[in-house]
Parts: C-alpha cells; structure tokens; sequence
C-alpha cells in the first residue's frame, strides 16, 4: 500500500475527529428526511419543504442514525461505560471510540489515529441513552 493512501486515511480519520470535536452542520432535513436546508445566521436552520426548524448542528442521534455498528463498553454490572460506533466499512474500516475519546481507522495493513477532546454533538450521550432504552 502506497504511502498517498494511508495519507487519505489520515485526512478521512482526522475530518470525522473534526466533526466530533466541532459538530456539523445538518445538509438534509430530519424531520422529512431530504428537504433543502436554508442555515440562518444564529446557528438555526429551516427546512424549505416541510418547514421544519431547528439546530444547525447535528445531534449526536442524528450522527448515531447513520452507524453501521455499535459496540457497547459496559461495566460487570451492565453499566455503561462508552460505546465503540462504526462508521465507515468496505474501504476503511473507521471506528469511534467514546471510551478513549479516538477516531481509529483501517485500511489493509495500514492505520490511522485522531483524538478529539470533546463531543460537541453529545454522540457518546445518545450511545448511553440508546443502551438505557434496551
């Protein structure tokens, strides 16, 4: 594997660790689930087909909608403790985990790294709400 390679992997691990660390921005409606979003200028957003509105940057239910997998990290109790969300597979495989607060990702012998040092989105929160609710 070519070093161009790992390199993308790195700018792919490193966006998703952004994302977690700054949120972003929702591009389709929630609530109709393809409407055009109009962003206002205070951190609202409107849906221009359904009329819809609501935060400009996703929740961490709307992050968690689109994982492929979620492994829980619970504690001998049943607890839980963090949660490991898959988010990319077939390419890279890229996992979140809430526990070391690290965006891992792998791509044949390759392997790439980024920590974020807060959840704007409270992805690890709706983790937590999703293992309660079982």
């Amino acid at each position: 594997m070519n070093t161009e390679t790992k390199t993308d992997l790195q700018k792919h691990v490193d966006a998703i660790a952004n994302d977690i660390q700054n949120g972003y921005k929702i591009d389709t409606c929630p609530e109709c689930g393809g409407g055009t979003i109009q962003h206002s200028q205070n951190g609202g957003a409107d849906c221009l087909d359904c009329q819809w509105s609501g935060d400009e940057i996703a929740s961490g239910f709307d992050y968690l909608q689109d994982a492929l997998d979620i492994q829980y990290i619970v504690s001998g109790s049943g607890e839980y403790l963090a949660a490991r969300i898959l988010v990319a597979f077939g390419g890279p495989n890229i996992w979140i985990n809430t526990q070391t607060k690290t965006v891992e990702g792998y791509w044949w012998n390759d392997s790439a790294f980024a920590t974020y040092c807060r959840d704007e989105m409270d992805i690890d929160g709706g983790c937590r709400e999703l293992w309660e609710c079982r």
